[in-house]
């Protein structure tokens, strides 16, 4: 049986990633790591964690003691560098930390390719520091994901991003964490 940390497991991409994967393999048991510690997604092999994702000490002492996977889900645009670093860089460098200390990990880091400047920049920067550890890491990139459920600010430029040609098929959810998915599920076989 193998364990999979989700850090960020409640939001949009980090539900839809359980979702699919629970349907890909019935072994896997799934540790979604937030704020909240709630979850709209119910099966017996998710197991909620209620705990601040910046802290890695705290996280520490609740996850499963090994796991073969962890995944970043967290990430918002914010032009305060601070508060983007506490958004998005503390997080990562929690997983990172977290997967140092584990015999063979994957991580999985969700970047972007639309968005503010600073956003895509620092997302970029994050992921090139995850690349450059000794962990193999998979990672999508992707441009506006939506569908399932998803119905904000960013689902109503749809129209005008196929419109201007930027539209992608690999905006669906089910595509994108798929994607994810096998890359990680390849870079742990390997």
């Amino acid at each position: 049986m193998a364990n999979v940390v989700i850090l960020g497991g409640n939001g949009y991409l980090g539900r839809n990633i359980t979702k699919v994967w629970l349907e890909i393999d019935p072994k896997l048991e799934f540790y979604i790591v937030s704020r909240s510690g709630q979850n709209k997604l119910v099966d017996k092999r998710i197991h909620n964690i209620k705990v601040d994702v910046t802290n890695e000490k705290d996280v520490a002492k609740k996850r499963p003691d090994t796991f073969d996977y962890i995944i970043d889900c967290i990430g918002v645009p914010e032009k305060d560098p601070e508060k983007f670093k506490q958004i998005n860089d503390l997080p990562a460098e929690t997983m990172l930390a977290l997967a140092r200390k584990q015999k063979d990990p994957v991580m999985g880091f969700i970047s972007g390719r639309l968005g503010p400047k600073t956003f895509i920049d620092g997302k970029a920067q994050i992921l090139k520091e995850l690349q450059d550890s000794s962990i193999k890491v998979a990672s999508v990139s992707p441009n506006v994901v939506y569908g399932n459920g998803r119905k904000d600010s960013m689902t109503k430029m749809v129209p005008f991003l196929k419109f201007m040609d930027l539209f992608s098929a690999k905006m669906n959810p089910d595509d994108v964490v798929k994607d994810l998915i096998n890359q990680m599920i390849k870079l742990h076989n390997s």
